[in-house]
């Protein structure tokens, strides 16, 4: 049997008996959430890539002159817009402790994203229609890709924003619920700018073509 000394064991006591940093409660959340929003940069970055390179293959299809409707897209544009502007409504309400009137921005901005949503699936539904289908070409998969996947994004933010608006109502303005309300702000702007790029590099830009 080996008898440990009392320095040794007084070391390894104080070697591994380390104090606790102090963090701010969400620091993870905020810092996790960057990092999601980083990948999700990512993937936005491949996909606006893939359609600058397929962008031009119409294998003798229609492309962005005969297919896009510019004032419906600006329309479109200008929901998401508007969202963006009332959310941050939403947000100010929030930190002057303004309940009721969070819930209301945040109602508006949530008929904004479903009205974002109801055109994207209309133009969807017309270009299939004409036959523009996302297999018709190398232009039209792309196109549908890259779009098709920020709309997706814009479906489960808007969801986000249902069930927020839901602990909400359940509980108030706790600082859980503050932490997801700004979690979600900086995915609904995020949504915002990439929508811009979109518009600018796939619609304006294929116009132009």
């Amino acid at each position: 049997m080996t008898i440990q000394s009392p320095l040794v064991a007084a070391a390894e006591v104080r070697f591994y008996d380390l104090d606790e940093h102090d963090h701010a409660e969400g620091h993870s959340t905020m810092l996790g959430f960057w990092i999601y929003l980083m990948s999700d940069c990512l993937i936005f970055a491949i996909l606006f890539a893939c359609y600058a390179v397929l962008g031009g293959n119409l294998a003798a299809g229609p492309g962005p002159k005969d297919l896009f409707d510019l004032p419906l897209v600006a329309l479109n544009t200008a929901m998401l817009l508007f969202s963006s502007i009332t959310y941050g409504f939403a947000m100010l309400a929030m930190r002057q402790d303004r309940l009721r009137q969070t819930q209301a921005w945040l109602a508006v901005t949530g008929l904004f994203g479903a009205a974002f949503l109801a055109i994207e699936l209309y133009e969807f539904q017309h270009l299939i229609h004409l036959g523009a289908t996302p297999q018709r070409s190398a232009f039209l998969s792309a196109f549908f890709t890259l779009v098709g996947t920020h709309g997706l994004h814009v479906t489960f933010g808007t969801i986000w924003l249902v069930t927020l608006m839901v602990q909400l109502g359940r509980n108030g303005l706790i600082q859980a619920n503050r932490r997801r309300l700004m979690c979600l702000s900086l995915f609904w702007h995020f949504l915002d700018v990439i929508w811009i790029g979109v518009f600018t590099f796939v619609y304006l830009m294929g116009m132009l073509r």
